[in-house]
């Protein structure tokens, strides 16, 4: 107690108080507001408005102030919540029919004022939500209403629409997935077979599930924009990843063009029905290049990582979208025995009374009750009358059954149809065997539910995202040369602040991403982060930007052993490093310096000339020596020895070439990307010129050169060859003109590099069966004969057709129909 003011007041103390009121408010949160519940899938904000609409329909569209009006009786947060829940409820376009303007995801607008638009729930919901026989029910927050505690969802929804929701401790996050494959996975579970969903976004576009984990913690999913190459100064979006708008993605694309990771001149936003972002390039930037560059620096790419958490039992507990869906589609079958216990209950008593009103009017027994002084006579009257046949019902006769009868009117008794009554009985009665035989096979009647919805909803809800298999994009590889590299040789910096330096010189382009690899005359080298100005040490001898990744780059170095003074030759690759740690060329002895050295993109091995210094013993005191006698070996080899006499001076005689031999090229066909690590298939050894042809399904080929940062589009290819003079290439086509078929060989004879050439008929209805440039192809050709009947041949496509130009329209096949074509 404590005195204060002459009165004695009472000291609380607030720790415990705190505690208890944080725990309550952390548990109204989860339970309440921001965690669907597994049952429904919905957020107590959403089912309250999914229930006041309920009581509102009538068909017709309806204010959306008067659904929030509606709404607030039930939920205890305002207008707004509610306004932003049903905009976000309408926009995924399953439960509720929207008119007038409700924004739009793609592009980040927001709704009209909730005066202005209108909602109706839609004819899925009202199927597959709301049953008040199966509703379990509860009294609103000021008690003046019922409200349902769940909803009676016959249906995945939770993972149909997606949830976002953050609580106090905890957060939840459930990808949308696509409805019809959802039906197909629970019917497939109803089979006990496996199952295996995928998110699929509204917005389209690409994705990577390689590491999604079924939707649980520490999963992801990495979404990608389509972007398409219009030309080759053109680059088109028209789909962009989940959870971005097209405002906030050329945002991004403009802060990395400005950052200079990519080099575009502009960005044009054609958005209107379909998303068109076009992007404009510079003169002389690969479109190749830049699509992975868009990728690895824009929001073209997002990661996104899923965290369901759902209410089960009253309590958030965290599950796969699998288990998910196993507890949907239990609970489906579940709601639908109650549906078909309680028609089965509706129809029994509907054939009792029905048999009931026959005996009591057939039998008349009306007319024993005239006599009847009493109420209590009447009723035992009654009851005596039908005893007889008390037998034949599924439950005894109650009081209530005998009032029911007493409650005929003399005129149905007068124009009572005994043929319509016993017609009635029979529909009664096949109805409820058919309920029985539902019940008696509950499995299959669950199923032929399943695939009554998607023939009756699914089409026009098929997949929007394709799934795919992304590769890993190095940043260093497509970001943008925004900066040169200078060097000062004799003060020892490098950098691209070094500009203005007197004695810095320009060494090459770079990102301001690269590494850069310093080679010093002493025989060390470093590989350091590029920076506007960065000491490496004095007296550079080379330097170049790092690519870790490059297996090919081969140095050729002489140098001089300080201690012995012994020359030695040595050719090296880099191999793994650390960065900012100096490693030894050398021997590392005191006065050891290199005479010579050279940078090798492609292992060439030059041809030098080396002379010795006038006064040393040697007989032959110039001659040449051949680096392509050298191995290649690690950084820290000693080297061969070259001459134990001093050197005077070492000069190029003879460019080399290549001692590696031809690169191995594969190609990828699941991420369309070109390789050295030996995935998808073996295209050949590429040398110099060499060249790649592209075969497309749209009858058109294309020949590039072989740079692994080349991307073919997986879908559009047909297969990818090494293009040599001997190649030709046989197709099997549809001539839209002339509603013929026809087979062509040709060579290639265009030379224009990464432009696309048709070599079927323009007309819009031609279309490419099948194209290859393998060596002796065959077909084999299932076609329609005159009677109808289908045959298939197997034809030497050589025999078919002479080798013309690839513009030439080939010769005629002799079928009127082509079922297929397989090579």
């Amino acid at each position: 107690m404590e005195q204060h003011s002459g009165q004695m007041q009472e000291v609380l103390p607030v720790s415990g108080m705190y505690e208890n009121w944080f725990l309550d408010y952390a548990s109204y949160v989860i339970l309440e507001r921001a965690v669907p519940a597994v049952e429904d899938g919905l957020k107590p904000v959403q089912r309250r408005i999914l229930h006041a609409m309920k009581e509102m329909d009538d068909g017709r569209y309806n204010k959306v102030a008067n659904i929030i009006g509606q709404t607030m009786q039930y939920h205890p947060h305002g207008d707004a919540s509610i306004s932003d829940a049903i905009v976000n409820l309408g926009q995924k376009e399953l439960l509720i029919d929207t008119q007038g303007n409700w924004g739009d995801i793609r592009t980040g607008d927001g709704a009209a004022a909730a005066r202005y638009i209108e909602a109706r729930l839609s004819k899925f919901a009202l199927e597959v939500v709301f049953n008040p026989q199966t509703t379990e029910w509860q009294a609103s927050y000021d008690g003046r209403k019922k409200e349902p505690v769940t909803l009676p969802v016959k249906f995945p929804l939770l993972l149909a629409q997606g949830v976002e929701g953050i609580a106090v401790g905890l957060s939840t996050r459930i990808l949308p997935h696509n409805f019809c494959e959802l039906i197909r996975a629970s019917i497939s579970l109803l089979k006990g077979k496996p199952i295996e969903i995928y998110p699929d976004f509204p917005t389209g576009g690409l994705l990577d599930v390689s590491d999604y984990r079924q939707g649980r913690k520490g999963g992801k999913v990495r979404v990608r924009a389509r972007i398409e190459e219009l030309d080759s100064k053109t680059l088109i979006i028209r789909e962009i990843p989940y959870g971005t708008t097209t405002a906030s993605l050329i945002e991004s694309i403009l802060k990395a063009n400005e950052a200079g990771k990519i080099k575009i001149k502009k960005v044009v936003d054609n958005t209107a029905k379909d998303v068109e972002i076009l992007i404009h390039l510079e003169p002389k930037t690969s479109p190749d290049i830049t699509i992975g560059a868009l990728y690895a620096f824009t929001d073209c790419e997002v990661s996104i990582s899923p965290n369901a958490c759902v209410i089960v039992g009253n309590k958030p507990q965290f599950l796969g979208v699998d288990e998910i869906l196993k507890i949907s589609t239990e609970q489906t079958v579940s709601l639908l025995r109650r549906e078909l216990e309680i028609k089965r209950n509706e129809l029994q008593e509907k054939l009792l009374y029905a048999s009931l009103e026959k005996i009591f009017i057939e039998n008349r027994i009306y007319r024993h009750i005239e006599e009847c002084t009493t109420w209590e006579q009447v009723i035992q009257t009654i009851d005596d009358g039908i005893s007889p046949y008390k037998a034949q019902f599924y439950r005894p006769i109650t009081r209530d059954d005998i009032i029911a009868l007493t409650e005929i009117k003399i005129k149905r008794i007068s124009k009572y149809d005994a043929f319509k009554a016993d017609e009635l009985m029979r529909k009664l009665s096949e109805e409820l065997a058919q309920t029985e035989h539902h019940l008696a096979h509950l499995i299959e009647f669950a199923i032929d539910y399943f695939k009554n919805l998607l023939a009756k909803y699914g089409k026009g809800r098929e997949r929007k995202t394709e799934i795919r298999t992304f590769d890993t994009i190095a940043a260093v590889k497509v970001a943008a040369a925004n900066e040169k590299l200078y060097i000062n040789r004799k003060e020892g910096f490098i950098g691209f602040g070094l500009k203005k330096d007197e004695d810095a010189e320009y060494v090459c382009d770079c990102s301001d991403i690269d590494d850069i690899v310093v080679f010093l005359r002493n025989g060390t080298f470093k590989v350091v982060k590029i920076a506007e100005k960065v000491f490496v040490g004095k007296d550079i001898l080379h330097a170049e930007v790092f690519n870790k990744d490059d297996e090919r780059r081969t140095f050729n170095m002489l140098y001089l052993d300080g201690e012995s003074g012994i020359t030695y030759a040595k050719r090296f690759q880099i191999g793994g490093i650390t960065r900012d740690k100096e490693y030894e060329l050398t021997k590392g002895t005191p006065g050891s310096k290199v005479l010579y050295f050279t940078s090798n993109p492609n292992g060439e091995a030059e041809l030098v000339t080396v002379t010795l210094t006038p006064g040393c013993k040697a007989k032959v005191k110039v001659f040449d020596y051949d680096f392509s006698d050298l191995a290649i070996k690690g950084r820290s080899a000693q080297g061969n020895i070259l001459t134990r006499y001093p050197i005077k001076s070492v000069k190029l005689k003879m460019a080399g070439v290549s001692t590696l031999g031809g690169l191995d090229v594969y190609y990828d066909p699941i991420v369309g990307r070109l390789n050295t690590e030996q995935r998808g298939y073996l295209l050949g050894t590429f040398h110099g010129e060499d060249t790649i042809l592209a075969l497309y399904k749209d009858g058109t080929y294309e020949v590039t050169g072989y740079d692994l940062a080349n991307r073919y589009e997986p879908n559009d290819v047909i297969k990818l060859y090494k293009l040599s003079k001997n190649t030709i290439v046989s197709a099997i086509y549809f001539d839209g003109e002339n509603q013929q078929y026809y087979v062509k060989r040709f060579q290639i004879e265009t030379s224009s590099l990464g432009k696309k050439f048709l070599f079927i008929s323009d007309h819009p209805k031609s279309k490419l069966l099948a194209a290859t440039a393998d060596e002796q192809a065959q077909a084999k050709i299932r076609y329609v004969k005159a009677d109808k009947q289908e045959e298939t041949t197997i034809c030497d496509l050589d025999l078919l057709a002479e080798v013309r130009g690839w513009k030439a329209l080939g010769n005629r096949l002799p079928y009127t129909k082509i079922k297929s074509v397989e090579l």
